[in-house]
């Protein structure tokens, strides 16, 4: 047996709906297809509280099956089909599996008040529905009523498994804003909808209203029949047998509408219902998959982007940087070595200012050893000061270079410097030669000096008719003799303070000339270290980074590769889904043979 077209795309709308991982909607249609397979029709009567609802179903079987009035508004759905006797359940326990749920038996004219008090009980199992039966020959072609609670979204719920719809409003006034609002809701889910105008033996201008409702529901895009009827004088003609009255109450054009446009239709509704369910399950499937898609369109993670962006930068930046530091760097030391050699000159100078103060009175033939002590312990605080001096500042220029290259690695910089001052640095120092003036040369130089003094005072006194030597000439030539050695032993000590001048400077400059080359040695040996480590740690950051943006690119790539196979494959499910929408659209605009009055295909 070949399956309907209606019922082809119904599946393909359920399997569409398991494709995308819908099973919520999936479910739904599957409901839905159990009711369109099923040969009964199922009309659900829906409409606001006290629009006269529950009396239109017990004027249109001419039964007081359904509770009226303020007491008796409806809680549970109500289920009236054909039956050959009258029978009546309520239903309590189980909502998903009625074949499971328990049903009590209630007598009919008394069963929807019994499911509305039981429902309304707080205690007790929860009422699902009421279920009744009559022997009616509307009911006998396979129609069902189903009486809904005003509200609370029953309304929505049972027009998912209806195959039309009735709405009561009174005719006191047109539609109201939430009785358009439900239609449209309920028109997304069964599209073939019935307004009946209720109580129009109460308002003598209805057909004005009826009007307006049909201007209303054409205003909302709803394609509605609109049929006039009086519950009050339908009972009444059924009491009395009055045709005319029956015939006024407007429930001929109901019955016949029910009993041969939809009974005989089943086939268009079908179809119709199947088209609005489909259209509307593909439209969520779409807007789904477009919003889905819009995202593919879209750049990357804006957070790896921007990572990926900063990395860039941030090479840029340490490139740039490494260039300056080594410039930075080099001129540090370049200013530190001139620095370092003024520090030392400076201090070697006042050494030797000291060295000739202290040798302007000093005898370095009694006091060299003392003065060498002295001299050798001032350059080994000299070395030891300027090269501490030296280490200071090389650390501080480690730090403040180490800052730019990489302010947060700790092991950016060397641990320690060397701070041994070289051995070398002051050497021995021997003491000059100098001339000693012992007792034989002060002998010689005093003979010399009297000689010339007993000669030149001698002969003078002669003139006086003195003898050369008398006591004048041997007092001039002792005065002389000690002259000449007062002046032999100064003339002697200036020249040993001159050699020993002499000699102290040679040794400082000796000091200056070996322990500058230490110094500017380490300056260089620590600069080079120094430069190499930051380059290391320079390059070591390149890599780092330049390993992070690889990284980081190869996720964003992986991202564009994924949201573009994601894309083709979405484009397809568009492409099938719009395939699929218009299948269901050729569906609706299939017509029978003969439409239904009031319906539109």
């Amino acid at each position: 047996m070949i399956a309907p077209p209606w019922l082809e795309v119904l599946d393909d709308t359920v399997r569409a709906c398991a494709a995308h991982r819908r099973p919520d909607l999936a479910e739904r249609l599957q409901v839905r297809r159990a009711r369109l397979v099923d040969p009964k029709l199922r009309v659900v009567v829906i409409g606001e509280a006290g629009q006269g609802k529950s009396q239109l179903i017990n004027a249109l079987l001419n039964a007081p099956i359904c509770a009226v009035g303020d007491d008796g508004t409806t809680a549970v759905p109500a289920v009236i089909e054909h039956a050959e006797t009258p029978i009546a359940t309520v239903v309590t326990g189980g909502r998903r599996a009625l074949e499971s749920a328990s049903r009590t038996p209630v007598p009919v004219e008394s069963v929807t008040a019994e499911a509305n008090r039981e429902a309304r009980s707080v205690s007790g199992p929860p009422v699902v529905r009421a279920e009744i039966g009559l022997p009616r020959a509307l009911l006998a072609a396979g129609l069902a009523l189903v009486d809904t609670p005003a509200g609370a979204g029953a309304e929505l719920v049972e027009s998912m498994a209806a195959d039309a719809v009735l709405m009561a409003t009174d005719a006191t006034s047109e539609l109201s804003r939430s009785e358009l609002l439900l239609l449209k809701q309920v028109a997304r889910l069964c599209p073939t909808i019935i307004v009946v105008l209720t109580k129009i033996d109460l308002v003598p201008g209805w057909r004005l209203i009826a009007e307006r409702t049909r201007a209303l529901l054409d205003d909302g895009g709803l394609m509605a029949t609109v049929l006039p009827a009086s519950s009050s004088l339908r009972l009444a003609a059924a009491r009395s047998g009055d045709q005319a009255l029956n015939q006024e109450s407007g429930f001929v054009e109901l019955i016949r509408c029910l009993h041969q446009d939809l009974a005989g239709q089943a086939e268009l509704l079908a179809r119709r219902s199947v088209a609005t369910l489909t259209g509307v399950t593909v439209e969520s499937l779409l807007t789904s998959l477009k919003e889905e898609f819009s995202a593919t369109q879209q750049q990357g993670s804006e957070e790896a982007v921007a990572r990926w962006h900063a990395e860039g930068r941030r090479l840029e930046r340490l490139q740039r940087d490494a260039a300056r530091w080594q410039t930075l760097l080099s001129d540090e030391v370049s200013d530190l070595l001139s620095d370092v050699e003024f520090d030392l000159r400076d201090r070697t100078r006042k050494i030797l200012v000291e060295v000739d103060d202290y040798f302007d009175t000093a005898d370095p033939a009694r006091t060299w050893d003392e003065f060498e002590t002295w001299l050798r312990e001032n350059l080994e605080k000299v070395a030891e000061t300027n090269s501490e001096w030296l280490l200071d500042r090389f650390e501080w220029i480690a730090r403040k270079v180490g800052r730019r290259v990489a302010p947060h690695r700790p092991d950016a910089l060397p641990d320690s410097l060397p701070r041994e001052v070289p051995g070398d640095a002051v050497g021995d120092m021997k003491m000059p030669k100098v001339e000693r003036f012992g007792v034989g040369q002060k002998l010689f130089v005093g003979m010399r000096g009297s000689y010339s003094g007993l000669l030149m005072f001698g002969l003078a006194t002669t003139l006086a008719g003195l003898p050369l030597i008398n006591p004048i000439s041997l007092g001039a030539g002792a005065a002389f003799g000690a002259k000449s050695v007062f002046e032999e032993r100064g003339q002697r000590l200036k020249r040993r303070q001159a050699t020993a001048k002499t000699a102290a400077h040679r040794y400082v400059d000796d000091f200056f000339l070996t322990y500058g080359k230490h110094s500017k040695d380490t300056a260089r040996q620590i600069h080079r270290a120094l430069r190499d480590r930051l380059a290391a740690v320079t390059e070591e950051l390149r890599a780092e980074i330049t390993d992070s943006a690889k990284a980081i690119k190869q996720v964003i790539d992986a991202d564009a590769a994924r949201r573009t196979n994601r894309a083709q494959e979405i484009r397809r499910d568009l492409d099938e889904l719009t395939l699929l929408s218009r299948r269901a659209q050729s569906l609706a605009g299939m017509r029978p043979r003969q439409a239904p009055r009031g319906l539109t295909a």
